[in-house]
């Protein structure tokens, strides 16, 4: 299947590995309905657009499976995926301990650093220090809101908002005076009309008991037939070049 078949097929809400399927029935990938550029959004065709989305129809044509985009409410998405409303959840998710609990995960597919974005012309810098007294604005439900609680609560307001476009447009309207989240979100944010008021102001001490070690595709506990799938589909597109073409065409670094 070419990049452009997979796109088309994002078009229509599914995308398809073709004739050669390893199960009978599709496999619906749970993604964030919220905009999450350059990852996924949707373009003004209605069409689901992103580094993420080409990974998934990448993955899934590897791992000889049919899938189906599913777009859920990110607050609802692991709840969506223990109850059997979708199968797996491809939307940014950080593989953490806590969430290891309820559910398990794929190798990791890629792993960014978390930064602290502010208005320029502030004095600021990704620490408790460097951000006391100010607002920081997380999203909710994410590993950005349980990092921010943990170590800038006693430092900084910490405000929550259910998407990162949210926070954005709090940050840019002088709302906010910072946000954190993903390295790439944030780098695509900035360089946009909208976002040229700010800059990355650093990246936050790691922590991988809250940051977790990258991304990877959740599905439900003891599914093991789908997670070797998703293994070996995510192993064959590192391999063969795939996963660096795709990461080529949105940014400028290696994202795994």
């Amino acid at each position: 299947m070419t990049l452009k078949s997979i796109l088309t097929a994002a078009a229509l809400g599914a995308l398809t590995a073709g004739a050669a399927l390893a199960h009978d029935e599709e496999v619906k990938i749970g993604i964030a309905a919220e905009p999450y550029p350059p990852f996924a959004s949707v373009d003004a065709s209605g069409t689901w657009v992103g580094w993420e989305i080409e990974v998934i129809g990448a993955v899934c044509e590897a791992a000889g499976l049919h899938c189906v985009l599913t777009p859920v409410a990110w607050d609802g998405i692991i709840p969506s995926l223990t109850g059997q409303q979708i199968d797996a959840i491809m939307a940014s998710m950080s593989i953490t301990e806590e969430r290891m609990k309820t559910i398990d995960f794929s190798d990791a597919y890629y792993n960014t650093p978390t930064v602290v974005v502010g208005d320029k012309a502030l004095d600021l810098d990704a620490t408790p220090e460097g951000l006391k007294g100010k607002i920081l604005g997380v999203q909710a439900s994410t590993i950005h809101q349980a990092y921010a609680q943990q170590y800038f609560a006693d430092a900084a307001e910490i405000r929550i908002y259910q998407t990162q476009d949210e926070a954005n447009q709090d940050l840019v309207a002088g709302r906010i005076d910072a946000t954190q989240a993903d390295s790439i979100a944030m780098a695509d944010f900035v360089s946009t009309d909208a976002g040229g008021c700010c800059e990355i102001k650093g990246t936050v001490a790691d922590d991988p008991a809250i940051l977790g070690q990258g991304v990877g595709v959740g599905v439900r506990k003891g599914d093991d037939e789908l997670r070797a799938s998703l293994n070996k589909g995510i192993a064959a597109i590192l391999a063969d070049g795939t996963h660096a073409e795709i990461t080529s065409r949105y940014f400028k670094a290696s994202i795994y």
